[in-house]
């Protein structure tokens, strides 16, 4: 499913290219600006570095189908701002869930259908989770994710590491602990909500629950305030956390860790941290998909003759043998060198493609020999395709 965040992004605009733009021109302006913007090309320019994590997590969604089609509905649904309820409604805006929202309007009985237990399902469903009939929150609130970006070498990204991610957001209060009291002290129940967090008021046929004004929506009042936070629970803080970063993460990738984003309110529970990955490339291998590819030139006796050839890997070098007749473009597979899987067994293969090197020079006697070689070896199929041309224009 698609992150709530990105309804407030408009990937298209990053990128550069209309709504209706095909994956193809959608791939082109991804490569363009990816080398225009990336960080090796743009040293000490955070400017840069910032438009290509953009660039990178716009790519991600729009080059994959299923997330662009997940992007585009959540965008038509909610981008200009519908079902947000007003803050003057009391403690702001009810969250609500997007999945069911997006579950609701494709497939489990969509707008006026009926759910697959027989209920009535639709705007009916929808309103009433967003107006208190469904979901309701109760007790503190929790705490908003939060989100990071690294930078990783090209072989840390396929092998997995360990690093620290140094973060200055909120952390918990240590002097109350988060619950926002003075040491000493404790928050009182909410006599208005009993300690629900919502309040629920009769009109007529219909009943509507709201948070509670008098505690937020928390089910506690804080009568003396901690003097550190100020009765909020949580103060900003440096904090340096140890992120394992698994095997085989690629360019653009996210990583959540639970509970490591901004405390909740007054002790509720921690939100989640993201962690963007972004990718340098190497200067030998590519990646795709779970394989790495590798151009290796050799000359032409070693192509025409066969030999044996030592190319590196992520894990050291291997001999691969290279057969007697090997054309320029060839590949040749080594299985279990490529991307290993997340638990550290191998996975894809390294791809050995063989590039012919032709000498810009010859000496002499390099030339008088080759020249030699040259009357002993039956014409190129270039030659056979010229005289079938002449044959057939006469």
């Amino acid at each position: 499913m698609v992150s709530r965040d990105w309804m407030e992004k408009d990937f298209y605009k990053v990128l550069g290219v209309p709504k209706d733009a095909p994956t193809a021109d959608i791939k082109k302006a991804y490569r363009q600006l990816a080398r225009d913007l990336h960080p090796d090309h743009n040293p000490g320019n955070t400017g840069a570095e910032d438009r290509f994590k953009e660039v990178s997590e716009a790519y991600t969604v729009l080059a994959d189908d299923k997330k662009r089609r997940e992007y585009d509905e959540m965008r038509s649904l909610l981008g200009a701002g519908a079902f947000r309820r007003d803050a003057r409604m009391g403690g702001g805006a009810t969250p609500f869930d997007l999945n069911d929202l997006l579950n609701q309007a494709r497939g489990g009985g969509g707008f006026g259908g009926t759910s697959p237990g027989g209920d009535a399902g639709g705007f009916g469903d929808i309103f009433g989770n967003l107006f208190g009939q469904g979901r309701r929150r109760s007790g503190p609130a929790k705490g908003r994710d939060v989100e990071a970006a690294v930078v990783l070498e090209f072989a840390d990204a396929v092998k997995g590491t360990t690093l620290p991610l140094t973060l200055r957001a909120p952390g918990v209060c240590d002097t109350c602990h988060g619950d926002g009291a003075r040491p000493g002290t404790t928050p009182e129940t909410c006599q208005t909500c009993h300690g629900l967090g919502m309040v629920t008021t009769n009109q007529g046929a219909f009943s509507f629950s709201e948070p509670c004004k008098d505690c937020q929506g928390v089910g506690t009042i804080v009568r003396d305030k901690c003097p550190e936070c100020k009765g909020s629970g949580g103060v900003t803080k440096t904090r340096t956390l140890t992120v394992r970063i698994p095997a085989g993460v690629d360019n653009g990738q996210k990583i959540r860790l639970a509970g490591r984003g901004e405390p909740g309110e007054r002790g509720g529970p921690t939100g989640d941290l993201y962690v963007l990955i972004t990718v340098r490339p190497h200067e030998y291998f590519e990646r795709k998909g779970d394989n790495l590819v590798l151009r290796v030139p050799v000359t032409f006796p070693e192509a025409a003759l066969g030999t044996d050839v030592r190319v590196p890997t992520l894990d050291g070098p291997v001999t691969v043998r290279v057969p007697a007749g090997t054309p320029s473009g060839r590949t040749l597979r080594v299985r279990g060198r490529g991307v290993p899987l997340r638990d550290g067994s191998p996975g894809g293969d390294l791809l050995v493609t063989v590039e012919i090197e032709v000498p810009a020079e010859l000496s002499p006697e390099a030339r008088e020999t080759l020249e030699k070689f040259a009357t002993q070896v039956p014409p190129a199929g270039r030659h056979r395709l010229e005289d079938r041309i002449t044959d057939e224009t006469g």
